[in-house]
């Protein structure tokens, strides 16, 4: 199937559930209530392949496996090569565990001051805030405390947390996430805006969520006169691919943009769902037209048990090339590697530039025709218009 721009609808979900009451199916505590999380809820809708089989009845022993019925619908049953599929149902891939991979891979715990938040950069701190997630994705960086299945009992620490971030004035950015931070209650999330609105040195918030792609039924009217009170609160989401974008997917975003919340959209590159450039135009595209500007676009990172959905970093420089020019620059991500062990985000990007003298750069555009930038100033005095006769007041 092609995925190539489609200016005359937004896919549309397959169907399931269709005898449901729109009052259940529109709320969001339903939605997770009715989770597909066991094989034998999977197999009541579709077959699965012997490679998911293992997987599923592998995955409580690594990431749960949870899917709303909302982001169900959009799993093509029919084909295993699923760009949607390929992201929520368990492979017997995960099994398999490389040199190289971690289960930390990014080495939070050692940046952790406190049981729930990873201080690495210096004016800013990650703040996670559950372990619980809407559906779980199989790529999960966090799959060693997301659901609990490998019993890391993790346990955030609220007071502790914010204790830290009201004695450190160096922190003026905080960073939402888990598990995903929507979950939590109205009066839980409010809690802990209030607070940190109430910290002098913090100047900036966000949340990192996938609800709004798994769940968006979540973003109600009142979660969004939250935002509005103690916004601007700026919104990460995660869409990989140009199925997730739907109806629902705009109509939630749209809600958010309109109660005052920035959103941006942070995909990962993953084998067979999206390293293909016509596929991440499509999702970009989609992504502008929901008011979602596209962020980042992560090179994996290297949890374990993921090696199947790793891609060659060269795929990921020659999707931004080809990018590049054929798009406006608000839709093109930035490309990076958060350093393993811990080292932060680092941008990854096509060489465009061939050389820099003191004299001037030389680099190449988007169809690779080649220019010059001096970097030197060299004055030229017009006949017309001598240096003696220009006056300068």
């Amino acid at each position: 199937m092609s995925y190539t721009e489609d200016r005359s609808r937004w896919f549309e979900g397959q169907g399931l559930w269709q005898q449901t009451p729109a009052s259940d199916w529109n709320d969001w505590t339903w939605q997770l209530k009715n989770r597909l999380t066991s094989i034998e809820h999977l197999e009541k809708y579709m077959t699965l392949t012997a490679e998911e089989r293992a997987g599923v009845l592998f995955a409580g022993h690594k990431l749960a496996m949870a899917i709303t019925p909302y982001f169900f619908n959009l799993i093509d049953r029919n084909d295993p090569n699923c760009p949607i599929r390929k992201q929520l149902i368990p492979r017997s891939g995960e099994m398999v565990i490389s040199a190289e991979e971690q289960l930390d891979s990014l080495g939070e715990d050692e940046h952790s001051p406190v049981p729930g938040l990873v201080h690495r950069y210096p004016d800013r701190v990650l703040f996670l805030v559950t372990d619980r997630c809407a559906a779980y994705c199989r790529y999960c960086t966090r799959s060693r405390l997301v659901s609990n299945a490998q019993d890391y009992n993790f346990h955030p620490e609220y007071e502790q947390a914010l204790r830290y971030i009201e004695a450190h004035p160096e922190v003026r950015d905080v960073l939402l996430s888990g598990g995903d931070p929507l979950l939590l209650s109205d009066k839980k999330l409010e809690h802990l805006l209030s607070r940190l609105r109430a910290i002098p040195h913090v100047e900036f918030i966000r949340i990192g969520s996938r609800i709004p792609v798994f769940l968006p039924q979540r973003i109600t009217p009142e979660l969004c006169e939250i935002f509005k009170k103690y916004g601007p609160i700026w919104m990460s989401i995660h869409v990989n691919h140009p199925k997730e974008a739907t109806a629902e997917l705009k109509a939630a975003c749209e809600r958010l943009s309109f109660a005052g919340v920035p959103l941006g959209n942070q995909s990962v590159l993953l084998k067979g769902v999206n390293d293909d450039a016509e596929v991440m135009k499509a999702l970009i595209h989609r992504l502008l037209r929901m008011r979602v500007r596209p962020y980042y676009l992560y090179q994996m990172d290297l949890i374990t048990g993921g090696s199947h959905f790793k891609v060659d970093v060269r795929k990921g420089i020659e999707i931004i090339r080809a990018l590049r020019g054929h798009t406006t620059g608000y839709a093109i991500p930035q490309y990076v590697i958060d350093a393993p062990g811990g080292g932060g985000k680092v941008p990854i990007n096509p060489d465009y530039v061939e050389k820099i003298t003191d004299d001037e750069v030389v680099f190449r555009n988007y169809e690779g025709k080649t220019f010059h930038y001096p970097l030197k100033s060299t004055p030229v005095v017009s006949p017309a218009n001598p240096v003696e006769n220009v006056v300068i007041e």
